[in-house]
């Protein structure tokens, strides 16, 4: 058996010419890019589901297991359909990505859609201790708020449903935006690569029949849109002053400022901050 597989392998490199190296790189580059688009949205699971499916039809394939390849094969025609319905959005931003009037700015903006071979640049840093005092003190004060911050998922939707504010982070600018009187303190307030980039946000609303008839609209929101994307979110509640930290639909009720600081240093890779919030 070792035998039969050194010789196969001999017998790959040897046939192996440039134009194949050339189409397994084109097709790694594109396959790269389409998981890009897909990551950190609801649409990766069914994207890996997908790309599984093909590799197992094409060994089939390859092996001769007819029944097996024949089946795969039918699911594969299928879901040729299935992407454009099920990728629709991410098919659009793709086809914008080729706009020829676009495509060099934002290749150079997004340069990371052609690093195959390179890691994913590093996370940046988050201020935590701003965004846990204006927590803390605003669920002292039954204030409530609802902030959401981005990770891979860039939630072009959502911030365009709200008031940009492009701001670097602050607890005071975080509880003015959430004062009871602001205009801008219905809605979410989105955080990204350490700014506050927009406030009056509509999110989608969880439909989940198993979130408790006690949380309101605010927690709906943020479970909803957590369960969308790879964004996690923190509510502040205006009946308890309770703090809640969600993430990937799932919500940690009633946790401490003190918490709120180590999970969100474990999530942005920050040193834990020793001191808690005043």
């Amino acid at each position: 058996m070792k035998t039969q597989i050194t010789d196969w392998l001999e017998t790959f490199w040897l046939n192996i010419g440039w134009l194949n190296i050339l189409d397994i790189l084109l097709m790694a580059i594109l396959v790269y890019g389409a998981y890009k688009l897909v990551k950190g949205t609801g649409a990766n699971k069914v994207f890996a589901g997908l790309v599984t499916i093909v590799i197992l039809w094409r060994l089939t394939d390859y092996l001769n297991m007819s029944l097996t390849a024949g089946i795969l094969g039918s699911i594969v025609n299928i879901g040729v359909i299935a992407i454009f319905i099920i990728f629709q959005p991410e098919i659009r931003r793709f086809l914008q990505f080729l706009d020829t009037r676009t495509f060099l700015e934002r290749g150079r903006k997004d340069l990371s859609f052609l690093r195959f071979f390179l890691k994913d640049s590093a996370k940046s840093t988050l201020n935590i201790s701003a965004i846990a005092e204006a927590c803390d003190r605003m669920a002292k004060g039954f204030t409530g708020a609802l902030i959401v911050i981005t990770k891979d998922n860039k939630l072009e939707y959502p911030l365009s449903t709200g008031e940009q504010i492009n701001a670097i982070i602050s607890a005071q600018l975080l509880e003015s935006i959430f004062y009871r009187n602001n205009p801008l303190h219905d809605g979410a307030v989105i955080i990204s690569h350490n700014k506050i980039v927009a406030a009056r946000c509509i999110l989608p609303v969880s439909a989940s029949p198993r979130i408790p008839v006690s949380l309101g609209l605010r927690h709906r929101s943020a479970i909803g849109i957590t369960e969308q994307t790879d964004a996690i979110a923190i509510v502040v509640s205006e009946q308890t002053g309770a703090m809640s930290y969600i993430k990937a639909g799932r919500i940690q009720r009633n946790i401490t400022s003190e918490r709120l600081v180590e999970i969100l240093s474990l999530e942005f890779s920050n040193p834990v901050e020793k001191q808690a919030p005043r």
